[in-house]
């Protein structure tokens, strides 16, 4: 039976029943993320509307928010493939469990739910305090706008170093199906915390985490860093001496404390790695290169663990932001090539099962792609043009012969529209390679 708009908008504040969502079988738990994708879209949009009625379009710019949308997409087309390997030994160690719990009992649901958060708590905060970590975790603090879309912005890489934080729980008692549904509503829940729309929660300040709380957790003034790391119960943070509150004096500059110049979602999610390890191959000592490695992002010889705050840059607000522009005929095509993405993925992700794996991969190459070229636009590189009408040309190579949905008039009205990109790209691009040569004959 399909979930009502109430319960799955229950998801999204951990309003939940514990007698609906526990399971006996990892196959029975439902995919609550993907479920929860038409709500997604549903509060970005009214976010937006909201904002600029506000006037304060700057806070939500129409790059910044494709870009966050783009490493969501990414982040589901490489993981429903290799879904669950994080867990792997998890039931073998269920099998050797110290307590011995009923599947269906509440005790379990709970021990879960707080399980969960609280090995979310030690997982983030590694991702701050261990480089290499970082190198994957900075992906979702690469915005340098606060709102819905930012939570979109995940790293398709960070989920491989959570092996092992949540391992404890199969000892605990705790069946993989209850893991999997916490997980599932922990990050679900974590969704609506990235916004400037709700200020204040009142009471709920001191238990939960909230935006407040987390908008600390995203700045990159001084005082915000490595603070905050709750999932759902700000109560780690205070436990483990972690918490900051917010500033009603200084605002927040949003972003990394070295932001880059770019909206390349490819480049965004591995380009920290490379300095990782020019850093760790330019110590002097095999010690040092491990302590690159394994300490925190801002450690350098001869300071504590984690660096010395005192020589970080003082980052303030406001600091001017990249934000590149396109013509407006161009942005309407990205944000339409864009819902054309998330479709077909949508619509890949509930059929993967029935491909070969060669057309999987066909398929996660041409996310890729098509992820990529978004951020080639914005960023204004001269071959973007031509790799987008290969792109395009490509998809109507394939979809002429092979049915991508089910529904005869969908696939038709998207190949057309594939079809007369083709046309404008080549002719966009030849327009490109004509003014590069002149160019290069003028000099």
């Amino acid at each position: 039976m399909a979930p009502s708009l109430l319960a799955r908008l229950g998801t999204f504040f951990y309003v939940v029943h514990p007698n609906s969502t526990t399971f006996r079988t990892v196959e029975e738990v439902p995919n609550y993320t993907n479920e929860a994708v038409p709500l997604f879209i549903a509060f970005l949009i009214l976010e937006w509307i909201v904002m600029r009625a506000k006037n304060k379009k700057k806070n939500m710019r129409t790059n910044d928010v494709l870009t966050s949308v783009g490493h969501g997409v990414l982040y589901e087309s490489v993981g429903f493939v290799i879904r669950g390997t994080t867990l792997i030994g998890y039931d073998w160690l269920y099998q050797h469990r110290l307590i011995d719990l009923a599947w269906d009992s509440p005790a379990v649901w709970w021990l879960a739910a707080l399980g969960i958060d609280f090995g979310y708590y030690w997982f983030h905060r590694a991702a701050h305090e261990v480089n290499i970590i970082w190198g994957a975790h900075q992906v979702h603090h690469s915005s340098e706008d606060y709102n819905l879309s930012t939570a979109l912005r995940q790293s398709i890489f960070q989920r491989y170093f959570s092996f092992g934080f949540y391992h404890p729980l199969a000892l605990l008692g705790v069946p993989l199906p209850a893991m999997l549904v916490h997980q599932q509503f922990n990050l679900i829940y974590q969704f609506w915390i990235h916004t400037e729309l709700v200020k204040d929660c009142g009471p709920l300040e001191w238990i939960l985490n909230t935006p407040s709380h987390h908008r600390v957790h995203h700045g990159a003034n001084k005082w915000c860093l490595d603070k905050n790391y709750a999932g759902v119960l700000i109560i780690w943070d205070r436990i483990f001496g972690t918490f900051e509150p917010e500033r009603k004096d200084e605002k927040i500059a949003y972003g990394l404390v070295t932001q880059p110049q770019t909206f390349n979602v490819l480049y965004l999610q591995i380009f920290y790695f490379r300095a990782i390890f020019e850093k760790a191959l330019s110590m002097p000592t095999w010690g040092d290169t491990l302590r690159a490695l394994c300490y925190g992002p801002g450690w350098v010889p001869g300071t504590p663990r984690l660096g010395d705050p005192s020589t970080f840059p003082d980052v303030k607000a406001p600091r001017p932001k990249y934000d590149p522009q396109l013509p407006l005929w161009h942005e309407i095509y990205v944000v339409v090539h864009f819902v054309a993405i998330m479709v077909m993925q949508q619509v890949f992700v509930a059929q993967y099962a029935t491909f070969a794996w060669y057309t999987v991969l066909v398929f996660i190459f041409f996310i890729l792609v098509s992820v990529g070229i978004i951020g080639a636009m914005y960023d204004g590189w001269w071959w973007a043009p031509l790799v987008e009408a290969v792109r395009c040309a490509s998809y109507v190579a394939y979809a002429k012969n092979y049915p991508v949905t089910s529904i005869p008039l969908l696939d038709s009205a998207i190949l057309a529209y594939f079809a007369l990109s083709t046309l404008v790209w080549t002719s966009q691009s030849l327009s490109v390679i004509q003014a590069t040569a002149k160019s290069s004959k003028l000099q």
